[in-house]
């Protein structure tokens, strides 16, 4: 992959300014854009990255953008933020595949939070690109229970807490913990994210 760089698109120039200098001292590269035209001149489709994007800006909205991005480099993680937004907009921003749809003003953790894991994803889709077969002889280890556990700790729509698998299993909750640490050592993953990752491509 190519080194970590965030694209900023946003027609204000304070957060223009702002932001580049808390991802930067996060380590990360930071193009600023003053517009979503001039970053579709300048962009690159071969180029890993994260795009945190303005949703209301003149000419080319952040959604417009996201629509050309989606036949152009659908595998771009998008971070929309607004100050303008609306639920009908952050539910059609997340339904076309954004990561997340942040109000201003926002606390810049959180923005880094979520940056972090969208380039946390992007290596984990790279790893599994690079071996596919190895995940799955991983996986093949696995016991039941184990996949019981884990399928209801990253099933779509479901995420459920320990204590919560614990209840639907009909086993104590040491002992959720205890299937949940052996089967993420047998997957050699270290986070949820990982494991989420993980778990995609195993159809679970």
């Amino acid at each position: 992959m190519s080194e970590p760089t965030v694209f900023l698109v946003d027609d204000d120039p304070a957060i223009r300014k702002s932001l580049p200098r808390a991802l930067q001292s996060r380590g990360y590269i930071v193009e600023a854009f003053a517009s979503a035209q001039d970053f579709l001149n300048a962009y690159d489709s071969s180029r890993a990255g994260c795009l945190v994007l303005d949703l209301s800006m003149p000419e080319m909205d952040g959604l417009e953008l996201q629509r050309h991005l989606g036949k152009k480099a659908p595998e771009l993680p998008i971070i929309f933020i607004t100050g303008h937004g609306n639920i009908p907009q952050s539910v059609q921003a997340l339904r076309a595949g954004a990561l997340d749809f942040i109000e201003k003003p926002f606390r810049q953790k959180a923005l880094l939070d979520r940056i972090d894991e969208a380039f946390a994803n992007q290596k984990v889709r790279a790893d599994l690109k690079k071996d596919p077969v190895a995940i799955r002889q991983r996986a093949a280890r696995l016991t039941d229970r184990e996949v019981d556990v884990l399928k209801l700790l990253t099933g779509s729509g479901s995420q459920l807490s320990n204590k919560a698998i614990a209840r639907e299993l009909d086993i104590s909750h040491r002992t959720v913990e205890h299937h949940r640490a052996r089967a993420m050592a047998k997957l050699d993953v270290t986070s949820l994210t990982e494991l989420a990752e993980v778990s995609k491509l195993l159809d679970w």
